[in-house]
């Protein structure tokens, strides 16, 4: 089985001080620099539209196509920005890349920004990850001093400054728009649009942003070729990317593969679902996805076949879930995260996510009325695409796609019986519960333990 997988992001990963400039160089670190740096801006832009990269963020837009769209009579500098900031529950492809191989996204983020004409980036961070700044803050260092960035890079008459920004931990900041009003240290809210950020971004200046991903696979795209690209994958899908598999499955993990793969051969993979269980639904990409079910085991995890069956193929965070869970329960805690990240400037996306969590509050307690169950989908469609951003879209696609699939565990709270008595919670831990706490009392007067 695992030659279904196709290890290039994360070929490194597993050695010794990967995220070492030493170690990526020795593995042909920084020759796509050198060789993207004797080019043309115009063919690098070119060979990353030949090759067929799409966004891996989630909205699988067209790289190359994006960085074409800056306008390069534009009296004003130009940006390159990396969307850095993971905060999808479920999705953990960025972080762990990050961790081992910062270098792949550096060299990727200077090709990047020569191709579009910029002399300076930004990676925008997502704060809490401490551990992930400092190390990308590292990496950026080797590079100054390695003459990979900077001034005069490798002496070929380009300059590029690379900046790490660590955000201050709001989900909505991985919004393009809402990135950069944090990025310009305003508070983190998406923009109306137009313009577009390729004409009026950072600073009102023609700015890129991309993804982690996206960026990190340019450099082997530069080394090794459009075809080679485009040999992996499906038709309209190319290359590889990296699955995240989380929730009630043996071995979670990611899994680089070429676009297309599908969750059963991940799970045959990763040992499948826990002994004893049967996998129930999953998302397909992230909590913001219209979930799946066993029937659609079989869908090619690639844009346009998980477009066809329904949902999105996202961030490709697999989160999966066995027949313990309840529906009812995951759906009201996806909501509840949703809610508490609005930033409260569109009066649907604010107003709706309360009174959605209060209604799947109660329907999880068994406290629901009848009709509840529409009401949900009622308040749904009041907030469907009628916000700035999809944030509102992401948490009404979630809700819609649990009622239709399991409409009978919504029902069963507005008739009296909670989800906890459906479906026991405790079933669906992945561990056990700690054992009893101990509790030891001091001999000393004053009776201070």
């Amino acid at each position: 089985m695992s030659d279904l997988l196709a290890p290039v992001l994360s070929d490194q990963w597993g050695q010794e001080k990967s995220w070492k400039l030493s170690r990526y160089e020795a593995t042909g670190g920084y020759r796509a620099l050198r060789k993207a740096l004797g080019m043309t801006q115009a063919d690098v832009i070119s060979l990353v539209k030949d090759a067929g990269l799409r966004g891996r963020g989630g909205a699988g837009f067209p790289t190359g196509m994006k960085w074409s769209f800056v306008p390069q009579d534009n009296p004003n500098p130009k940006y390159l920005v990396v969307n850095a900031d993971e905060s999808e529950p479920g999705t953990c492809k960025d972080m762990p890349l990050l961790m081992a191989s910062p270098h792949t996204l550096v060299e990727g983020v200077l090709i990047s920004a020569y191709a579009i004409g910029s002399n300076q980036a930004f990676i925008y961070c997502r704060g809490e990850v401490l551990h992930v700044i400092r190390r990308l803050q590292q990496a950026v260092r080797e590079a100054y001093e390695a003459g990979y960035a900077g001034k005069n890079v490798m002496g070929l008459g380009y300059d590029i400054d690379v900046i790490v920004h660590a955000g201050a931990g709001a989900y909505i900041c991985g919004e393009e728009t809402a990135l950069l009003d944090s990025l310009e240290g305003r508070r983190g809210q998406p923009r109306l649009r137009p313009p577009f950020p390729a004409v009026a971004g950072l600073y009102a200046s023609p700015t890129v942003i991309n993804n982690v991903e996206s960026i990190s696979s340019v450099p082997s795209i530069v080394n090794n070729g459009a075809a080679w690209f485009q040999a992996m994958g499906t038709e309209k899908s190319k290359g590889m990317t990296i699955y995240s598999l989380s929730g009630h499955v043996a071995r979670p993990g990611q899994f680089e593969a070429p676009m297309g793969i599908t969750l059963r051969q991940l799970l045959a993979l990763s040992g499948g679902i826990r002994a004893g269980h049967q996998l129930k639904f999953f998302t397909p990409g992230g909590s913001s996805t219209p979930i799946f079910t066993t029937e659609q085991l079989d869908v090619p995890l690639d844009y346009e076949a998980v477009s066809a069956a329904g949902s999105i193929l996202g961030t490709k965070a697999l989160q999966c879930f066995d027949d313990t869970v309840s529906v009812v329960r995951t759906t009201l805690r996806w909501t509840e995260f949703y809610k508490h990240e609005s930033c409260g400037k569109c009066t649907p996306c604010r107003e709706g996510s309360w009174w959605l969590v209060q209604t799947l509050r109660n329907i999880e307690a068994g406290r629901g009325a009848p009709g509840d169950v529409d009401k949900l989908l009622d308040i749904c469609d009041n907030v469907s695409m009628k916000s700035f951003c999809t944030l509102a879209d992401g948490f009404v696609a979630c809700i819609r796609s649990a009622v239709r699939n399991f409409r009978s565990e919504f029902e069963a709270g507005c008739r009296g019986t909670p989800a906890w008595e459906l479906l026991p919670y405790e079933a669906s831990a992945l561990f056990a519960p700690p054992r009893e706490r101990l509790t030891v009392q001091s001999t000393n007067e004053g009776g201070a333990a």
